[in-house]
């Protein structure tokens, strides 16, 4: 339970920082304000619009995370079906774009604002830097996880990760669906079994990473559409976010399912997953005076946040997801599946690269 408890923490203290360092000087704040709002100024407008948004939101996060969770139910996309590894590699390409198109492209626009000093914002590709940054801390943690659960939270009685029994005749889904590239990772345990459940730990590791990065951009876009009053803007994001949440939630559902947690993790990651959003709106609605997302201090935190989240996203969509999938036995052994796979990564990214331009 810490990892999520780590969830709560990050998320506390970007509320904190958010809280506390916003407020810039009244002059900058009016020049950069007049100039992001557009002549779009409509506060009653803008709270319904952003009620109707943390309903919509709320209710496209949940169908999305927990459509891969009840997938079990329908033979055709149980895991270790075909027809699974397509949809997971469509939701891998969606988590990939986002990083690369969605979160990337907003670190660039708050740290190369012009509401910010050219000295040094604008000698220095911080954006970049700090995603790099944080691919490699993203790195860090997943070997050191890997290695120190495997030291001191593996259960050598077969009894899975953090003492969460397993049960034996599903431990071997998440070797059907990693396949060798994770094995090669894994290689303190000794085959057979010990491989099935050196799979079952990664997936574990890969599915608490992942939920961290999407948390984090997930606290960012809701605090921005909240603390906005321009009806002109948020019309338009509305649709884009509940489709954004609805197949990001996919990707992150299905290494929920492969992760095979008890039911009280799965509560737990599915209810942080569909409310941080909703509950970003709601804080910058209570923001709204304080908050202004063109003051110089909230485009740093908030440009450095989303450099961080897009490493994140960037790095686990091709290492954890994709190239341990295509990388996996289950691909190898079949050009056709490869084919169509490769097929779906390029829709689901193609599909949320499309909606860049209106989120």
């Amino acid at each position: 339970m810490a990892s999520f408890t780590e969830i709560n923490a990050i998320t506390t203290s970007l509320i904190l920082i958010l809280l506390f360092t916003l407020p810039a000087s009244t002059s900058a704040r009016q020049q950069c304000d007049s100039a992001s709002t557009g002549g779009c100024h409509d506060e009653a407008k803008s709270l319904q619009l952003k009620l109707i948004a943390i309903f919509s939101i709320l209710v496209a996060s949940m169908i999305g995370v927990c459509l891969p969770l009840f997938s079990r139910t329908i033979p055709a996309l149980k895991p270790d079906r075909d027809l699974f590894v397509v949809i997971k590699a469509f939701a891998s390409g969606v988590i990939l774009a986002t990083g690369y198109m969605h979160v990337l492209p907003d670190s660039f626009n708050d740290l190369m604002s012009d509401c910010l000093p050219i000295n040094p914002w604008k000698k220095f590709p911080f954006t970049t830097f700090v995603a790099m940054l944080s691919a490699i801390l993203t790195l860090m943690i997943d070997s050191f996880a890997m290695s120190y659960y495997k030291k001191h939270g593996f259960d050598k009685k077969g009894g899975g990760v953090d003492g969460e029994k397993v049960n034996n005749g599903e431990r071997g889904l998440g070797n059907v669906e990693n396949g060798g590239a994770h094995v090669g990772h894994c290689h303190g345990f000794n085959g057979g079994a010990n491989d099935k459940d050196s799979m079952l730990l990664r997936n574990r590791v890969v599915a608490q990473v992942l939920e961290i990065g999407i948390v984090v951009h997930s606290v960012v876009i809701g605090l921005s559409m909240g603390a906005s009053n321009n009806p002109c803007t948020i019309r338009p994001l509305i649709a884009a976010l509940c489709f954004h949440q609805l197949f990001e939630g996919m990707g992150l559902g299905g290494c929920i399912l492969q992760a095979e947690y008890g039911m009280k993790i799965k509560a737990i990651l599915v209810f942080f997953f569909s409310t941080t959003t909703p509950f970003g709106i709601v804080l910058g609605i209570g923001l709204s005076n304080v908050y202004s997302e063109s003051s110089p201090t909230a485009l740093i935190v908030v440009g450095l946040l989303n450099a961080s989240s897009a490493g994140l996203l960037n790095y686990m969509a091709l290492v954890d997801l994709l190239a341990a999938d295509f990388m996996g036995p289950k691909l190898q052994d079949s050009m056709r599946l490869q084919a169509w796979s490769f097929v779906a990564v390029l829709l689901g990214a193609g599909g949320m690269s499309l909606m860049a331009k209106w989120a």
